[in-house]
């Protein structure tokens, strides 16, 4: 006998439909689990077995074969465990197939019959046929996308009301919380100027951001306040964010919405694979994934390998990466904010003291940030150590809630353009919305004449420029003035030119 229950499994950060197959004939007892499943699906057989039998139901003494549809997608992780379960005991005739219709199953069993979660509900239930089944604990999860879902303990549980003998478990009400990430506050800098602008104009038009100092001069305590400067994310990208969270088993809580953007800070020995995602059979999101939506902060780059800074200029241009393995291809979300810190050489160039590096060390410094990557970087600013007479100010700087206001109402102008935020219009969008005076033109145009600017960075540039008028309040077009700020901004000081 046949029968089918649908399920979901997760790829990347994304679910995908599963209809599980379940078929019983006669023949040498047996149980078979085909549709490329991964090792931890082909597993689930050792585990539906003792799951159904501490539930006091019969094995099947038939030859079994259970087809994970479509065959040609990768089935990982063990979220079909309760689905295989549940079509083999109405392919044996154990349970009426009448009472499966409309509903879909999720989640791991244990050797006892108990229902675990599993990574990834969110994206699982947003896609899962049918009224999803899934573990209790995971249910709050699961509902902010799938309001018509259940939860159960235990195989039992399920049977019992699926042939409607017991109502099904409701959690106790639970306020869903929302993360809130301590953030520190913009106040709390003393002196740097144009560093603040440079931080703000970065959060307005999500414009990367590279600062170049010395140890000691605040590039760190700087970038770890541009994240406050952000708006909260609208319900779409909250939901997006928890979901890439989820399939990455990073989310905190039973029922947590991220509302705030991400913030992460991966250390310098990262992998590869940790830093731009990946694995084997089943494909994880790294931090650059994780950090989509929000910022990713890359302090001491100088010190990530020049391979792992290579990987991000694809991911930086498109808002997208793309992993391609022999089974399986997916891709990852990655439109990051990119916000860097870094030393001009490895001695620091402290105040203390002239450099200290040989030349030899300079080279190989340099030659971590290729030309490529650091075109890509829209704001590029020397930081230097603050005056001494500020260290002592009583009186607090612009704080990051008033500093908030001016990029939100800038975000609301981009997203008038069709686009998050300015860094993201491209070629036509961006002249129809950024058009420039002819004094403005001749400013970009003596800098590419002269080599100092990349028609990336014209382009990057003239986004810049808009995103200095939209906190300003007034309307294009761009006048030479501005476009001289956009440009000082790109530039930085003697320091920067030592490394780029």
């Amino acid at each position: 006998m046949l029968a089918t229950v649908p399920s979901a499994t997760l790829l990347g950060v994304d679910g995908h439909r599963v209809q599980v197959e379940a078929h019983t004939s006669s023949g040498v007892p047996g149980f078979t689990v085909v549709g490329l499943p991964d090792t931890t699906c082909r597993e689930a057989r050792d585990r539906v077995r003792s799951a159904m039998i501490s539930s006091g139901k019969a094995w099947p003494q038939s030859r079994m074969t259970v087809n994970l549809a479509p065959s040609h997608t990768r089935k990982v992780g063990s979220a079909l465990d309760l689905a295989m379960a549940i079509a083999l005991l109405a392919a044996d005739k154990q349970i009426p197939t009448e009472s499966l219709q409309g509903w879909g199953f999720l989640g791991e069993l244990g050797l006892d019959g108990s229902i675990r979660p599993v990574v990834g509900m969110l994206p699982l239930s947003s896609v899962c046929d049918g009224r999803p089944v899934v573990p209790l604990m995971s249910l709050p999860e699961a509902r902010l996308v799938r309001p018509d879902a259940v939860g159960a303990r235990t195989l039992v549980d399920v049977l019992d009301r699926l042939a409607g003998e017991q109502p099904w478990d409701e959690p106790a009400p639970i306020p869903v919380p929302e993360i809130h990430a301590p953030e520190s506050d913009l106040s709390e800098v003393r002196g740097q100027p144009v560093a603040r602008v440079a931080l703000e104009v970065a959060a307005a038009g999500a414009h990367h951001l590279l600062m170049v100092g010395p140890p000691g001069a605040g590039k760190t305590m700087l970038a770890e306040r541009l994240c406050g400067l952000l708006p909260d994310l609208d319900r779409e990208e909250a939901l997006g964010v928890t979901s890439i969270h989820s399939a990455a088993g990073r989310t905190s809580g039973p029922a947590t919405l991220m509302t705030r953007p991400p913030h992460r800070a991966p250390h310098h020995t990262a992998s590869l694979t940790a830093l731009v995602g990946g694995g084997t059979s089943m494909v994880r999101p790294g931090e650059v994934s994780l950090s989509s939506s929000g910022v990713l902060f890359l302090d001491e780059l100088g010190e990530f390998p020049a391979a792992h800074l290579d990987a991000l200029r694809q991911p930086l241009e498109s808002g997208v990466i793309r992993i391609s393995r022999a089974a399986v291809s997916v891709e990852l979300p990655a439109r990051v904010l990119l916000v860097a810190a870094t030393n001009p050489c490895p001695c620091g160039v402290g105040r203390w003291g002239d450099c200290r590096c040989s030349t030899a060390q300079l080279a190989r410094y340099a030659r971590r940030l290729s030309g490529p990557l650091i075109d890509r970087f829209d704001l590029r600013l020397g930081v230097a150590p603050p005056a001494a007479d500020t260290a002592f100010d009583p009186t607090p700087g612009e704080s990051s809630a008033s500093v908030r206001g001016r990029v939100s109402d800038a975000r609301l102008r981009a997203r008038a353009r069709g686009v998050a935020a300015n860094r993201f219009l491209r070629g036509r969008e961006l002249e129809r919305h950024a058009p420039l005076l002819v004094e403005a033109e001749d400013v970009l145009r003596s800098r590419l004449a002269a080599g100092t600017l990349t028609m990336r960075g014209a382009s990057r540039c003239r986004a810049v420029a808009l995103t200095l008028v939209d906190l300003a309040g007034g309307e294009p077009p761009l006048d030479a003035v501005t476009m001289e700020q956009a440009l000082v901004l790109r530039g930085g000081t003697t320091a920067l030119a030592s490394v780029t």
